[in-house]
Protein backbone atom coordinates (compact mmCIF):
# COMPACT_ATOMS: atom_id res chain seq x y z
CA UNK A 1 0.00 0.00 0.00
CA UNK A 2 1.37 3.42 -0.96
CA UNK A 3 2.03 5.72 1.96
CA UNK A 4 0.18 9.04 1.66
CA UNK A 5 1.97 12.36 1.62
CA UNK A 6 1.90 14.24 4.88
CA UNK A 7 2.85 17.63 6.22
CA UNK A 8 4.04 16.05 9.44
CA UNK A 9 7.75 16.14 9.99
CA UNK A 10 9.12 12.91 11.49
CA UNK A 11 9.99 13.36 15.14
CA UNK A 12 13.37 11.63 14.94
CA UNK A 13 14.99 13.92 12.36
CA UNK A 14 18.49 15.15 13.06
CA UNK A 15 19.41 18.79 12.64
CA UNK A 16 20.89 18.11 9.19
CA UNK A 17 17.83 16.12 8.13
CA UNK A 18 15.52 18.88 9.32
CA UNK A 19 17.38 21.38 7.16
CA UNK A 20 17.03 19.00 4.21
CA UNK A 21 13.30 18.56 4.93
CA UNK A 22 12.66 22.29 4.99
CA UNK A 23 14.75 22.93 1.86
CA UNK A 24 12.80 20.24 0.01
CA UNK A 25 9.48 22.01 0.64
CA UNK A 26 10.80 25.31 -0.73
CA UNK A 27 12.82 23.79 -3.59
CA UNK A 28 16.01 25.41 -2.31
CA UNK A 29 19.49 23.94 -1.89
CA UNK A 30 20.42 22.24 1.35
CA UNK A 31 24.12 23.07 1.57
CA UNK A 32 26.02 21.31 4.36
CA UNK A 33 29.48 21.92 2.95
CA UNK A 34 32.28 23.26 5.14
CA UNK A 35 33.34 25.92 2.61
CA UNK A 36 36.84 24.41 2.50
CA UNK A 37 38.02 22.67 -0.65
CA UNK A 38 39.98 19.91 1.08
CA UNK A 39 37.16 19.11 3.53
CA UNK A 40 34.39 19.32 0.92
CA UNK A 41 35.95 16.95 -1.60
CA UNK A 42 33.67 13.89 -1.50
CA UNK A 43 36.47 11.71 -2.90
CA UNK A 44 39.04 12.62 -0.24
CA UNK A 45 39.60 10.68 2.98
CA UNK A 46 38.41 13.44 5.30
CA UNK A 47 35.63 12.20 7.60
CA UNK A 48 32.25 13.87 7.31
CA UNK A 49 30.57 13.90 10.70
CA UNK A 50 26.91 13.83 11.78
CA UNK A 51 26.55 17.58 11.26
CA UNK A 52 26.54 16.98 7.51
CA UNK A 53 25.02 13.48 7.39
CA UNK A 54 21.48 12.40 6.55
CA UNK A 55 20.03 8.90 6.56
CA UNK A 56 19.20 7.27 3.24
CA UNK A 57 15.76 6.23 4.48
CA UNK A 58 14.87 9.86 5.17
CA UNK A 59 15.98 10.80 1.66
CA UNK A 60 13.85 7.96 0.27
CA UNK A 61 10.83 9.12 2.27
CA UNK A 62 11.19 12.64 0.91
CA UNK A 63 11.44 11.41 -2.67
CA UNK A 64 8.67 8.83 -2.52
CA UNK A 65 6.22 10.32 0.01
CA UNK A 66 7.50 13.79 0.77
CA UNK A 67 5.45 16.67 2.15
CA UNK A 68 3.72 19.13 -0.19
CA UNK A 69 5.65 22.26 -1.15
CA UNK A 70 5.24 25.63 0.48
CA UNK A 71 2.53 27.52 -1.43
CA UNK A 72 4.01 29.16 -4.49
CA UNK A 73 7.09 26.90 -4.53
CA UNK A 74 8.00 23.63 -6.28
CA UNK A 75 9.27 20.82 -4.09
CA UNK A 76 12.64 19.40 -5.12
CA UNK A 77 15.60 17.71 -3.50
CA UNK A 78 18.81 19.72 -3.93
CA UNK A 79 21.75 18.72 -1.75
CA UNK A 80 25.33 19.93 -1.66
CA UNK A 81 28.15 18.57 0.46
CA UNK A 82 25.93 15.99 2.18
CA UNK A 83 26.81 12.49 3.37
CA UNK A 84 24.03 9.92 2.83
CA UNK A 85 24.40 7.05 5.30
CA UNK A 86 22.88 3.65 4.64
CA UNK A 87 21.64 2.24 1.35
CA UNK A 88 19.38 4.48 -0.72
CA UNK A 89 16.63 2.10 -1.82
CA UNK A 90 14.26 3.46 -4.46
CA UNK A 91 13.81 0.34 -6.60
CA UNK A 92 10.40 0.20 -8.24
CA UNK A 93 9.41 3.60 -6.90
CA UNK A 94 8.17 6.68 -8.71
CA UNK A 95 10.03 9.87 -7.90
CA UNK A 96 8.19 12.97 -9.07
CA UNK A 97 10.36 15.79 -7.64
CA UNK A 98 13.41 17.14 -9.38
CA UNK A 99 16.58 15.64 -7.83
CA UNK A 100 20.03 17.21 -7.87
CA UNK A 101 22.88 16.20 -5.58
CA UNK A 102 26.24 17.97 -5.86
CA UNK A 103 29.50 16.91 -4.20
CA UNK A 104 27.73 14.39 -1.98
CA UNK A 105 29.07 11.18 -0.49
CA UNK A 106 27.13 7.90 -0.34
CA UNK A 107 28.15 5.30 2.23
CA UNK A 108 26.40 2.44 0.41
CA UNK A 109 25.17 1.62 -3.07
CA UNK A 110 22.24 3.38 -4.70
CA UNK A 111 19.37 1.10 -5.72
CA UNK A 112 17.26 2.53 -8.55
CA UNK A 113 16.22 -0.64 -10.41
CA UNK A 114 12.90 -0.17 -12.21
CA UNK A 115 12.44 3.25 -10.61
CA UNK A 116 10.89 6.17 -12.47
CA UNK A 117 12.26 9.71 -12.28
CA UNK A 118 11.68 13.04 -13.92
CA UNK A 119 15.27 14.29 -13.91
CA UNK A 120 18.09 12.90 -11.77
CA UNK A 121 21.40 14.72 -11.45
CA UNK A 122 24.26 13.38 -9.34
CA UNK A 123 27.22 15.71 -9.86
CA UNK A 124 30.71 15.08 -8.45
CA UNK A 125 29.44 12.47 -6.00
CA UNK A 126 31.25 9.52 -4.40
CA UNK A 127 29.14 6.41 -5.00
CA UNK A 128 30.04 2.83 -4.01
CA UNK A 129 27.79 1.41 -6.75
CA UNK A 130 24.84 2.51 -8.85
CA UNK A 131 22.31 -0.23 -9.54
CA UNK A 132 19.76 1.13 -12.03
CA UNK A 133 18.64 -1.67 -14.34
CA UNK A 134 15.43 -0.76 -16.18
CA UNK A 135 15.50 2.75 -14.74
CA UNK A 136 13.14 5.12 -16.55
CA UNK A 137 13.59 8.89 -16.63
CA UNK A 138 11.44 11.45 -18.37
CA UNK A 139 14.34 13.88 -18.44
CA UNK A 140 18.11 13.67 -17.95
CA UNK A 141 20.30 11.31 -15.99
CA UNK A 142 23.50 13.15 -15.08
CA UNK A 143 26.53 11.54 -13.43
CA UNK A 144 29.35 13.96 -14.34
CA UNK A 145 32.52 13.92 -12.22
CA UNK A 146 31.16 11.11 -10.09
CA UNK A 147 33.46 8.37 -8.85
CA UNK A 148 31.87 4.96 -8.65
CA UNK A 149 33.83 2.27 -6.81
CA UNK A 150 32.06 -0.89 -7.99
CA UNK A 151 30.47 -0.11 -11.31
CA UNK A 152 27.27 1.25 -12.82
CA UNK A 153 24.44 -0.92 -14.06
CA UNK A 154 22.00 0.61 -16.55
CA UNK A 155 20.81 -2.53 -18.30
CA UNK A 156 17.64 -1.83 -20.33
CA UNK A 157 17.36 1.64 -18.80
CA UNK A 158 15.37 4.28 -20.69
CA UNK A 159 16.62 7.85 -20.50
CA UNK A 160 14.08 10.41 -21.71
CA UNK A 161 16.57 13.05 -22.84
CA UNK A 162 20.35 13.04 -22.15
CA UNK A 163 22.70 10.70 -20.30
CA UNK A 164 25.83 12.44 -19.02
CA UNK A 165 28.80 10.60 -17.54
CA UNK A 166 31.41 13.19 -18.49
CA UNK A 167 34.58 13.15 -16.35
CA UNK A 168 33.25 10.29 -14.25
CA UNK A 169 35.66 7.63 -12.95
CA UNK A 170 34.12 4.17 -12.78
CA UNK A 171 35.83 1.08 -11.38
CA UNK A 172 34.91 -2.50 -12.24
CA UNK A 173 32.30 -4.62 -10.50
CA UNK A 174 32.79 -8.25 -9.47
CA UNK A 175 32.09 -9.34 -13.08
CA UNK A 176 34.77 -7.10 -14.55
CA UNK A 177 32.38 -4.47 -15.90
CA UNK A 178 32.66 -0.78 -15.17
CA UNK A 179 29.45 0.18 -16.99
CA UNK A 180 26.90 -2.51 -17.81
CA UNK A 181 24.32 -0.87 -20.07
CA UNK A 182 23.17 -3.54 -22.51
CA UNK A 183 19.86 -2.56 -24.07
CA UNK A 184 20.18 1.04 -22.87
CA UNK A 185 17.99 3.58 -24.69
CA UNK A 186 18.90 7.29 -24.65
CA UNK A 187 16.46 9.56 -26.45
CA UNK A 188 18.98 12.31 -27.15
CA UNK A 189 22.73 12.52 -26.42
CA UNK A 190 25.04 10.22 -24.51
CA UNK A 191 27.84 12.47 -23.26
CA UNK A 192 30.97 10.82 -21.87
CA UNK A 193 33.73 13.37 -22.41
CA UNK A 194 36.83 12.60 -20.31
CA UNK A 195 35.11 9.52 -18.91
CA UNK A 196 37.49 7.06 -17.26
CA UNK A 197 36.53 3.42 -16.89
CA UNK A 198 38.51 0.57 -15.35
CA UNK A 199 36.72 -2.49 -16.66
CA UNK A 200 34.48 -3.29 -19.60
CA UNK A 201 32.01 -0.70 -20.83
CA UNK A 202 29.20 -2.84 -22.23
CA UNK A 203 26.58 -1.26 -24.51
CA UNK A 204 25.33 -4.26 -26.44
CA UNK A 205 22.22 -3.39 -28.42
CA UNK A 206 22.09 0.13 -26.99
CA UNK A 207 20.32 2.96 -28.84
CA UNK A 208 21.22 6.65 -28.80
CA UNK A 209 18.77 9.09 -30.37
CA UNK A 210 21.27 11.79 -31.35
CA UNK A 211 25.06 11.55 -30.79
CA UNK A 212 27.34 9.54 -28.55
CA UNK A 213 30.34 11.52 -27.38
CA UNK A 214 33.37 9.88 -25.77
CA UNK A 215 35.88 12.62 -26.62
CA UNK A 216 38.98 12.34 -24.49
CA UNK A 217 37.67 9.27 -22.65
CA UNK A 218 40.07 6.68 -21.24
CA UNK A 219 38.62 3.17 -21.37
CA UNK A 220 40.82 0.57 -19.71
CA UNK A 221 40.34 -3.17 -19.55
CA UNK A 222 43.76 -4.64 -20.41
CA UNK A 223 43.09 -8.04 -18.88
CA UNK A 224 39.69 -8.53 -20.53
CA UNK A 225 38.75 -8.96 -24.15
CA UNK A 226 37.09 -5.57 -24.68
CA UNK A 227 37.30 -2.15 -23.08
CA UNK A 228 34.26 -1.05 -25.11
CA UNK A 229 31.89 -3.85 -26.03
CA UNK A 230 29.03 -2.41 -28.08
CA UNK A 231 27.85 -4.74 -30.85
CA UNK A 232 24.57 -3.72 -32.52
CA UNK A 233 24.91 -0.20 -31.14
CA UNK A 234 22.67 2.32 -32.91
CA UNK A 235 23.56 6.02 -32.91
CA UNK A 236 21.30 8.20 -35.01
CA UNK A 237 23.95 10.86 -35.60
CA UNK A 238 27.70 10.58 -34.84
CA UNK A 239 29.82 8.42 -32.55
CA UNK A 240 32.83 10.45 -31.37
CA UNK A 241 35.85 8.46 -30.16
CA UNK A 242 38.20 11.41 -30.55
CA UNK A 243 40.55 13.70 -28.68
CA UNK A 244 39.19 16.79 -26.95
CA UNK A 245 40.43 20.34 -26.47
CA UNK A 246 41.41 21.00 -22.86
CA UNK A 247 41.34 24.79 -22.88
CA UNK A 248 37.97 24.90 -21.16
CA UNK A 249 36.83 26.84 -18.13
CA UNK A 250 37.03 25.18 -14.73
CA UNK A 251 33.88 23.64 -13.34
CA UNK A 252 31.95 26.35 -11.58
CA UNK A 253 29.50 24.41 -9.43
CA UNK A 254 26.55 24.30 -11.79
CA UNK A 255 25.24 21.02 -13.08
CA UNK A 256 23.98 22.50 -16.30
CA UNK A 257 25.71 20.93 -19.31
CA UNK A 258 27.98 21.10 -21.25
CA UNK A 259 30.25 21.62 -18.19
CA UNK A 260 32.65 23.83 -20.12
CA UNK A 261 34.17 21.06 -22.23
CA UNK A 262 35.67 21.88 -25.59
CA UNK A 263 35.19 20.34 -29.03
CA UNK A 264 37.53 18.12 -30.98
CA UNK A 265 40.78 20.14 -30.99
CA UNK A 266 42.42 21.75 -33.96
CA UNK A 267 46.16 21.55 -34.52
CA UNK A 268 48.18 23.40 -31.91
CA UNK A 269 45.60 23.29 -29.12
CA UNK A 270 46.16 21.33 -25.92
CA UNK A 271 44.23 18.09 -26.08
CA UNK A 272 43.53 14.84 -24.30
CA UNK A 273 43.36 11.80 -26.53
CA UNK A 274 40.70 9.15 -26.57
CA UNK A 275 42.50 6.05 -25.28
CA UNK A 276 41.28 2.50 -25.35
CA UNK A 277 43.42 0.00 -23.45
CA UNK A 278 41.81 -3.25 -24.50
CA UNK A 279 39.69 -4.30 -27.44
CA UNK A 280 36.82 -2.36 -28.99
CA UNK A 281 33.80 -3.99 -30.61
CA UNK A 282 31.13 -2.19 -32.65
CA UNK A 283 30.04 -5.14 -34.81
CA UNK A 284 26.75 -4.67 -36.70
CA UNK A 285 26.45 -1.09 -35.48
CA UNK A 286 24.42 1.58 -37.29
CA UNK A 287 25.57 5.20 -37.23
CA UNK A 288 23.43 7.81 -38.99
CA UNK A 289 26.12 10.40 -39.75
CA UNK A 290 29.61 9.16 -38.93
CA UNK A 291 32.07 7.30 -36.73
CA UNK A 292 34.99 9.54 -35.80
CA UNK A 293 38.33 8.19 -34.53
CA UNK A 294 40.24 11.47 -34.78
CA UNK A 295 43.29 11.31 -32.50
CA UNK A 296 42.25 7.96 -30.99
CA UNK A 297 44.90 5.77 -29.36
CA UNK A 298 44.58 2.02 -28.93
CA UNK A 299 46.73 -0.21 -26.75
CA UNK A 300 46.02 -3.82 -27.64
CA UNK A 301 47.52 -7.22 -27.03
CA UNK A 302 48.07 -9.60 -29.93
CA UNK A 303 44.75 -11.30 -29.12
CA UNK A 304 42.67 -8.11 -28.94
CA UNK A 305 41.16 -6.22 -31.85
CA UNK A 306 39.25 -3.19 -33.02
CA UNK A 307 36.26 -5.03 -34.41
CA UNK A 308 34.06 -3.06 -36.81
CA UNK A 309 32.50 -5.98 -38.66
CA UNK A 310 29.43 -5.13 -40.73
CA UNK A 311 29.05 -1.58 -39.42
CA UNK A 312 27.08 0.84 -41.58
CA UNK A 313 27.64 4.60 -41.67
CA UNK A 314 27.79 7.38 -44.27
CA UNK A 315 31.24 8.48 -43.08
CA UNK A 316 34.00 6.51 -41.38
CA UNK A 317 36.86 8.67 -40.07
CA UNK A 318 39.71 6.33 -39.18
CA UNK A 319 42.31 8.98 -38.43
CA UNK A 320 43.71 7.85 -35.10
CA UNK A 321 47.12 6.45 -34.26
CA UNK A 322 48.25 3.10 -35.63
CA UNK A 323 47.85 0.34 -33.01
CA UNK A 324 51.17 -1.40 -32.43
CA UNK A 325 49.63 -4.79 -31.68
CA UNK A 326 46.28 -6.48 -32.24
CA UNK A 327 44.09 -6.28 -35.33
CA UNK A 328 41.70 -3.87 -37.03
CA UNK A 329 38.77 -5.69 -38.64
CA UNK A 330 36.32 -3.91 -40.95
CA UNK A 331 35.16 -6.99 -42.83
CA UNK A 332 31.67 -6.61 -44.25
CA UNK A 333 31.42 -2.94 -43.26
CA UNK A 334 29.55 -0.54 -45.55
CA UNK A 335 30.43 3.16 -45.63
CA UNK A 336 29.93 5.92 -48.14
CA UNK A 337 33.03 8.00 -47.41
CA UNK A 338 36.26 6.61 -45.97
CA UNK A 339 38.38 9.29 -44.32
CA UNK A 340 41.78 7.96 -43.26
CA UNK A 341 45.51 8.59 -43.17
CA UNK A 342 48.37 6.46 -44.39
CA UNK A 343 49.65 6.11 -40.81
CA UNK A 344 46.39 5.00 -39.17
CA UNK A 345 46.23 1.42 -40.39
CA UNK A 346 48.25 -1.50 -39.02
CA UNK A 347 50.69 -3.46 -41.16
CA UNK A 348 50.57 -7.00 -42.57
CA UNK A 349 48.64 -9.43 -40.40
CA UNK A 350 46.97 -6.66 -38.42
CA UNK A 351 44.19 -5.70 -40.83
CA UNK A 352 41.17 -7.40 -42.39
CA UNK A 353 39.02 -5.67 -45.04
CA UNK A 354 37.35 -8.63 -46.73
CA UNK A 355 33.95 -7.47 -47.97
CA UNK A 356 34.61 -3.88 -46.86
CA UNK A 357 32.49 -1.63 -49.10
CA UNK A 358 33.28 2.08 -49.44
CA UNK A 359 32.20 4.46 -52.19
CA UNK A 360 34.54 7.44 -51.79
CA UNK A 361 38.05 8.00 -50.49
CA UNK A 362 38.91 11.24 -48.68
CA UNK A 363 42.42 10.76 -47.27
CA UNK A 364 43.85 13.30 -44.87
CA UNK A 365 47.41 14.22 -45.65
CA UNK A 366 49.66 12.50 -48.16
CA UNK A 367 48.32 9.06 -49.08
CA UNK A 368 49.91 8.01 -52.40
CA UNK A 369 48.63 5.09 -54.42
CA UNK A 370 51.67 3.01 -53.50
CA UNK A 371 50.70 3.26 -49.82
CA UNK A 372 47.09 2.46 -50.64
CA UNK A 373 48.25 -0.70 -52.41
CA UNK A 374 50.32 -1.58 -49.35
CA UNK A 375 47.13 -1.11 -47.31
CA UNK A 376 45.32 -3.66 -49.48
CA UNK A 377 48.27 -6.06 -49.40
CA UNK A 378 48.49 -5.82 -45.60
CA UNK A 379 44.82 -6.77 -45.36
CA UNK A 380 45.13 -9.81 -47.65
CA UNK A 381 47.93 -12.12 -46.49
CA UNK A 382 46.33 -14.64 -48.84
CA UNK A 383 45.41 -13.35 -52.28
CA UNK A 384 41.83 -12.10 -52.64
CA UNK A 385 40.68 -10.16 -55.72
CA UNK A 386 37.77 -8.33 -54.06
CA UNK A 387 39.71 -5.62 -52.14
CA UNK A 388 41.65 -4.71 -55.29
CA UNK A 389 38.51 -4.58 -57.41
CA UNK A 390 36.72 -2.42 -54.82
CA UNK A 391 39.60 0.07 -54.71
CA UNK A 392 39.80 0.18 -58.52
CA UNK A 393 36.05 0.77 -58.82
CA UNK A 394 36.19 3.66 -56.32
CA UNK A 395 39.13 5.26 -58.13
CA UNK A 396 37.46 4.86 -61.51
CA UNK A 397 34.22 6.40 -60.20
CA UNK A 398 36.19 9.43 -59.01
CA UNK A 399 37.78 9.87 -62.45
CA UNK A 400 41.21 8.45 -61.56
CA UNK A 401 41.35 5.91 -64.38
CA UNK A 402 45.13 5.61 -64.46
CA UNK A 403 45.27 4.81 -60.74
CA UNK A 404 42.45 2.30 -61.20
CA UNK A 405 44.50 0.51 -63.88
CA UNK A 406 47.52 0.45 -61.58
CA UNK A 407 45.41 -1.23 -58.89
CA UNK A 408 44.14 -3.88 -61.30
CA UNK A 409 47.70 -4.44 -62.50
CA UNK A 410 48.78 -4.97 -58.89
CA UNK A 411 45.94 -7.46 -58.54
CA UNK A 412 47.18 -9.46 -61.56
CA UNK A 413 50.73 -9.52 -60.24
CA UNK A 414 49.51 -10.63 -56.82
CA UNK A 415 47.40 -13.36 -58.44
CA UNK A 416 50.36 -14.52 -60.53
CA UNK A 417 52.28 -15.45 -57.40
CA UNK A 418 49.61 -18.05 -56.55
CA UNK A 419 49.66 -19.81 -59.95
CA UNK A 420 51.46 -23.01 -61.04
CA UNK A 421 54.63 -22.77 -63.12
CA UNK A 422 53.13 -22.69 -66.64
CA UNK A 423 50.39 -20.09 -65.99
CA UNK A 424 52.90 -18.10 -63.95
CA UNK A 425 55.31 -18.03 -66.92
CA UNK A 426 52.47 -16.89 -69.19
CA UNK A 427 51.69 -14.18 -66.66
CA UNK A 428 55.27 -12.95 -66.67
CA UNK A 429 55.18 -12.88 -70.45
CA UNK A 430 52.01 -10.77 -70.46
CA UNK A 431 53.55 -8.47 -67.88
CA UNK A 432 56.78 -7.95 -69.82
CA UNK A 433 55.09 -7.43 -73.15
CA UNK A 434 51.82 -5.54 -72.61
CA UNK A 435 51.68 -5.19 -68.80
CA UNK A 436 48.54 -7.33 -68.75
CA UNK A 437 46.92 -4.98 -71.26
CA UNK A 438 46.89 -2.00 -68.91
CA UNK A 439 49.66 -0.24 -70.85
CA UNK A 440 48.88 -0.83 -74.54
CA UNK A 441 51.68 1.47 -75.60
CA UNK A 442 54.11 -1.22 -74.45
CA UNK A 443 52.83 -3.57 -77.20
CA UNK A 444 53.31 -0.89 -79.86
CA UNK A 445 56.86 -0.34 -78.62
CA UNK A 446 57.66 -4.05 -78.80
CA UNK A 447 56.17 -4.20 -82.28
CA UNK A 448 58.25 -1.24 -83.43
CA UNK A 449 61.45 -2.72 -81.99
CA UNK A 450 60.86 -6.13 -83.57
CA UNK A 451 59.88 -4.58 -86.89
CA UNK A 452 63.00 -2.42 -86.95
CA UNK A 453 65.18 -5.39 -86.00
CA UNK A 454 63.57 -7.57 -88.67
CA UNK A 455 63.82 -4.90 -91.34
CA UNK A 456 67.49 -4.35 -90.50
CA UNK A 457 68.17 -8.07 -90.55
CA UNK A 458 66.45 -8.72 -93.89
CA UNK A 459 67.98 -5.65 -95.51
CA UNK A 460 71.16 -7.73 -95.75
CA UNK A 461 69.33 -10.31 -97.87
CA UNK A 462 68.28 -10.44 -101.51
CA UNK A 463 66.38 -13.76 -101.60
CA UNK A 464 65.30 -15.54 -104.77
CA UNK A 465 61.59 -15.70 -105.49
CA UNK A 466 59.77 -19.00 -105.18
CA UNK A 467 58.06 -18.26 -108.50
CA UNK A 468 60.38 -16.37 -110.77
CA UNK A 469 57.60 -14.95 -112.93
CA UNK A 470 55.12 -14.20 -110.10
CA UNK A 471 56.49 -12.20 -107.18
CA UNK A 472 56.27 -8.68 -105.78
CA UNK A 473 59.21 -6.38 -105.42
CA UNK A 474 61.39 -7.35 -102.47
CA UNK A 475 61.02 -5.08 -99.43
CA UNK A 476 62.81 -6.00 -96.22
CA UNK A 477 60.57 -3.71 -94.13
CA UNK A 478 57.30 -5.04 -95.57
CA UNK A 479 58.54 -8.63 -95.30
CA UNK A 480 59.41 -8.19 -91.60
CA UNK A 481 56.04 -6.55 -90.93
CA UNK A 482 54.18 -9.30 -92.80
CA UNK A 483 55.88 -11.90 -90.60
CA UNK A 484 54.98 -10.03 -87.40
CA UNK A 485 51.31 -9.43 -88.17
CA UNK A 486 49.22 -12.59 -87.81
CA UNK A 487 46.24 -13.05 -90.12
CA UNK A 488 46.95 -9.87 -92.13
CA UNK A 489 48.62 -10.62 -95.51
CA UNK A 490 50.83 -7.90 -96.98
CA UNK A 491 51.81 -10.04 -99.97
CA UNK A 492 55.42 -10.67 -98.91
CA UNK A 493 55.35 -13.78 -96.75
CA UNK A 494 55.46 -17.01 -98.81
CA UNK A 495 56.92 -15.32 -101.88
CA UNK A 496 60.61 -15.71 -101.13
CA UNK A 497 62.89 -18.66 -100.63
CA UNK A 498 64.91 -18.49 -97.41
CA UNK A 499 67.59 -20.92 -96.33
CA UNK A 500 69.60 -21.67 -93.19
CA UNK A 501 69.58 -19.07 -90.43
CA UNK A 502 67.28 -16.77 -92.38
CA UNK A 503 64.50 -19.32 -92.00
CA UNK A 504 65.02 -19.38 -88.24
CA UNK A 505 64.97 -15.60 -88.13
CA UNK A 506 61.70 -15.47 -90.06
CA UNK A 507 60.18 -18.15 -87.83
CA UNK A 508 61.22 -16.17 -84.74
CA UNK A 509 59.42 -13.07 -86.00
CA UNK A 510 56.28 -15.11 -86.70
CA UNK A 511 56.34 -16.57 -83.18
CA UNK A 512 56.92 -13.16 -81.59
CA UNK A 513 54.08 -11.74 -83.64
CA UNK A 514 51.67 -14.37 -82.41
CA UNK A 515 52.81 -13.92 -78.81
CA UNK A 516 52.28 -10.17 -79.04
CA UNK A 517 48.89 -10.63 -80.67
CA UNK A 518 47.77 -13.13 -78.04
CA UNK A 519 48.89 -11.03 -75.09
CA UNK A 520 47.30 -7.91 -76.59
CA UNK A 521 44.04 -9.82 -77.10
CA UNK A 522 44.14 -11.11 -73.51
CA UNK A 523 44.80 -7.63 -72.17
CA UNK A 524 42.09 -6.05 -74.33
CA UNK A 525 39.60 -8.66 -73.20
CA UNK A 526 40.49 -7.94 -69.57
CA UNK A 527 40.01 -4.21 -70.07
CA UNK A 528 36.67 -4.71 -71.80
CA UNK A 529 35.43 -6.89 -68.93
CA UNK A 530 36.31 -4.11 -66.46
CA UNK A 531 34.55 -1.50 -68.59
Amino acid sequence: MTEARTDEEPADLTSAERRMWDAYRTGSICDLSARAADRDDPHAEHVWGPERSVRARVVARLLLHGPPPVPGRVASLKLRGVRISGRLELSGGTVAPYVELQSCRFDSEIQLSEARFGTLRLVNCAIPRLEAARLHTEGDLHLPRCRVARGIRLTDAQIGTDLLVSQAVVQRDNKGRAIAADGLSVAQDLQGELLETHGEMSLRGAKVGVSMNLRGAHLRNPSGRFALNAPQLTVERTLYLTSIALDYAAYGGTSTPPYGLGPTPVRGRRARYFECVGGLRLDDGRFGDAIDFYGARFTLTDEQEISLRRIQTPEFRFVGERPEYGRVVVSGAKVVKLVDTSTSWPGPGGLSIEGFVYENLAPRGHFPLSRRLEWVAAATPEYSPEPYERLAAVLRASGEDQDAREVLLAKQRRRRATLPAAPKAWGYLQDWTVVYGYRPGRAALWMAVLWAAGALMFSQLDPPAIKADEHPQWSAALYALDLLLPVIDLGQQGQWKLEGGWQWGAAGLVVMGWILATTVAAGASRLLRRG
